[in-house]
């Protein structure tokens, strides 16, 4: 298997501001949905335009989140955009990572006359439940990546490998959580099934660990992976490498590095499917730079498969 970056994009909102902190990307109408995981605004990047669209109520009011200000700790941590459909309009579902109090909501966003309309909620009893199925206490919880099969998602704990805690993954039904997220069901009451781990070996001493998924059409997905030196799921550190990997359920098939022009790492938090053709699957994926200041980056990806 064999990763080429095809082109790379710094992202800026139309009044120039750089979006920052992309952790999640998802198609919405005629563009792409990307989360930023530092902010309660997302950036809806279309033809010609990156708008931004407000996703969460601001948080002691502030709607954007750094150490250097000493707020990161309230950030939402915005990390899963997962396509989706909510009364026959499409929708991307957000999700948090669970790391703390705060990062345990969800929105749906979806187009309503071609206008995104946004809802938001309170999810902190299903991430009980996750971290319960997985072994977890609350603390060590990083939900990072979700890929969507059909009728279910795909949510995928991040890891600590540095204590020993692996990359792993639990199934939810899709429509009990947007329920969740639309008031018309209990967040305490989602099924959450079939947990797995996964192994994807070091760089450096350093393990790899999951930030996003996307499912493919046969079923199979393709994992974005970073070797990040960090002891918890709170605190950013140094990120020696990342790669993709292809895993079929459990297994995993291959993993390849993602190249780093000019000696640089990408460390890529977001994927969406753009197509296959082939052996070839041909990806956008979104960069968190964990730097306030730097716009992330935007990549067109092309994963030959073995």
């Amino acid at each position: 298997m064999r990763v080429e970056i095809e082109d790379v994009r710094a992202l800026r909102f139309d009044d120039g501001t750089p979006v920052t902190a992309a952790s999640g990307v998802a198609p919405l109408g005629d563009g792409w949905l990307v989360v930023q995981d530092d902010s309660t605004w997302a950036a809806w990047r279309r033809p010609g335009s990156v708008t931004a669209v407000r996703v969460l109520p601001s948080v002691e009011g502030l709607d954007r989140f750094t150490p250097a200000e000493g707020t990161k700790a309230l950030k939402p941590d915005l990390e899963v955009a997962c396509p989706a459909e909510v009364d026959g309009d499409p929708a991307v579902l957000l999700l948090g990572s669970g790391s703390s109090p705060h990062r345990m909501r969800g929105a749906a966003v979806r187009l309503v006359a071609g206008e995104p309309v946004v809802t938001a909620a309170d999810l902190t009893p299903l991430y009980e439940r996750v971290a319960g199925r997985l072994g977890l206490p609350p603390g060590d919880l990083n939900l990072e990546g979700g890929s969507r099969h059909g009728d279910h998602v795909r949510w995928f704990h991040r890891g600590i490998p540095a204590a020993g805690i692996a990359t792993a993954s639990v199934d939810v039904p899709l429509a009990w959580v947007l329920a969740a997220v639309l008031d018309r069901g209990d967040a305490g009451s989602v099924p959450v099934h079939r947990p797995r781990s996964y192994e994807f070996g070091t760089v450096d001493g350093v393990g790899l660990a999951v930030t996003d998924a996307v499912a493919l059409p046969d079923g199979r997905v393709v994992l974005s992976l970073a070797a990040e030196d960090t002891p918890n799921a709170v605190d950013d550190g140094p990120v020696v490498a990342t790669a993709l990997a292809l895993a079929d359920g459990d297994s995993v098939l291959a993993v390849a590095p993602i190249p780093e022009p000019g000696g640089r790492v990408h460390k890529v938090e977001g994927l969406a499917l753009r197509r296959v053709a082939g052996g070839e699957v041909h990806l956008l994926a979104v960069v968190d730079d964990d730097d306030p200041d730097v716009a992330s980056a935007e990549m067109d990806l092309r994963l030959l498969l073995p």
